[in-house]
């Protein structure tokens, strides 16, 4: 039986159904302190179709989308009838937006088939738009809108899905623009700072270096999170110009790392998805080393998504990979991992996602991710890496599982440069409080 809140046509809920249902999921999510995704999905063409099948076919077609909907959501997870030719679908619970891309990546499968209407048999085309709370919105209404204006892109871009890019949550129009202006010229006055997580052998629980991770301590606003201005970097086309920042200045810093002797520094730098294919980067790292480079071990962090276009990325890694740099995949798991392109991935580490990390003592299936991921990376001469650990127990979980490198706030919490190095001189073997 229909409730007065549902759509007729799709037997789903209806709009405003579905805005006191999202507005009641966001502060879940934030009590949990969960994460949670809201898809907006709109059909291409629906009006064209109405009037080349008629509309009883157009109904036909929103009743199929609907069931499809219905097949991707879990028991937990909630669809929707927002618009005429759009739908909603709330995802609760999720890990990490590659979870997410495995459920837009069903709703496409499903739909590839397609639907039978009247005497026709028609698909179904779809532009699907992603948001994420907390990551993109902390309040119902703005996750709906960051969600539609991903959609949007989407479709001038041509593509079938797109994730929101602006993190930078509830801010409105004025702020947006105040933060773009401020980031613009943070370099030049000296407002970003690097703070360094350190990274331990997991056999001796030594330190073999650390992570390099970008602070912006804006004059009006304070320490700015990356999850905030990274994204706007991207957007305003500043993003080359800060990772060369936080590239020179972490091989810079590096060289003053006291470490154990016959260990050389490893100092580990984030590259962003969209710079790892640029055919100038190799030439710009070089340009780093040659000025910082002596006696530093620099370690390049490239997430698994960046890997997905395998012809542009692998021969820019590999020019990379012969200058003596090392590549780390971050966030291993999380995205479309390919078992063919281990033969020619040019990396030498897999970082596994903190996500099966954290879920490591209580989910037995993180442990068998965790174990067949170090079993193929040791077959292929990749060491392994896993971040995030905050207990003693995960530690030796880990280690049992065969892990090479471990970070985490158990070991220590990102720290200024002065910090690190009185972190890692007091490092005598042996006497650490995590040992």
């Amino acid at each position: 039986m229909l409730l007065a809140t549902d759509d007729e046509t799709t037997g789903l809920r209806g709009r405003k159904a579905f805005l006191s249902l999202l507005g009641r999921q966001v502060v879940l999510a934030s009590e949990k302190r969960s994460a949670m995704a809201l898809l907006v999905v709109d059909i291409d063409g629906f009006s064209d179709i109405n009037g080349i099948h008629g509309f009883g076919t157009g109904d036909q077609l929103l009743r199929h989308l609907a069931r499809q909907l219905e097949r991707v959501a879990r028991p937990q997870d909630y669809a929707a009838r927002i618009g005429d030719d759009r739908f909603a679908l709330v995802l609760t619970g999720m890990l990490n937006p590659g979870h997410v891309e495995l459920a837009v990546q069903k709703l496409f499968r499903l739909l590839d088939q397609p639907a039978a209407a009247g005497e026709h048999r028609l698909h179904v085309p779809v532009t699907v738009g992603v948001a994420m709370c907390p990551q993109h919105a902390t309040h119902s209404e703005f996750l709906l809108r960051r969600a539609e204006a991903a959609l949007g892109r989407a479709r001038r871009a041509g593509t079938r899905y797109g994730f929101a890019t602006d993190s930078h949550g509830d801010l409105d129009i004025s702020d947006q623009w105040d933060l773009e202006v401020q980031l613009g010229g943070a370099v030049e006055r000296g407002e970003m700072l690097l703070n360094f997580q350190p990274k331990l052998d997991a056999a001796s629980l030594a330190p073999v270096g650390a992570e390099a991770l970008m602070r912006w301590n804006s004059p009006t606003r304070g320490m700015v999170s990356p999850a905030v201005f990274i994204p706007v970097a991207e957007r305003i086309g500043h993003i080359k110009k800060l990772t060369l920042w936080a590239l020179n200045s972490a091989l810079r810093q590096a060289t003053q790392w006291p470490m154990a002797a016959g260990t050389r520094p490893s100092v580990s730098v984030n590259i962003p998805g969209m710079l790892a294919t640029q055919p100038d980067l190799p030439e710009l790292i070089e340009d780093a080393l040659r000025l910082w480079g002596e006696g530093v071990q620099l370690v390049l962090e490239i997430t698994e998504s960046s890997l997905m276009d395998a012809r542009l990325a692998f021969p820019v890694l590999k020019r990379i990979r012969d200058l003596g740099v090392g590549i780390s995949i971050d966030d291993f798991g999380t995205g479309y991992s390919c078992l063919a392109y281990f033969r020619d991935i040019p990396a030498d580490e897999l970082k596994i996602d903190r996500s099966f990390v954290t879920g490591l003592l209580t989910d037995p299936s993180c442990a068998d991710i965790i174990r067949f991921v170090v079993d193929l990376a040791h077959r292929f001469d990749l060491s392994v890496a896993a971040e995030g650990i905050e207990d003693v127990e995960t530690r030796d979980r880990l280690r049992e599982l065969g892990c090479d490198a471990l970070q985490g706030y158990l070991f220590a919490r990102p720290m200024p440069q002065a910090e690190l190095v009185d972190w890692l001189a007091a490092q005598a073997p042996g006497d650490a409080a995590t040992a």
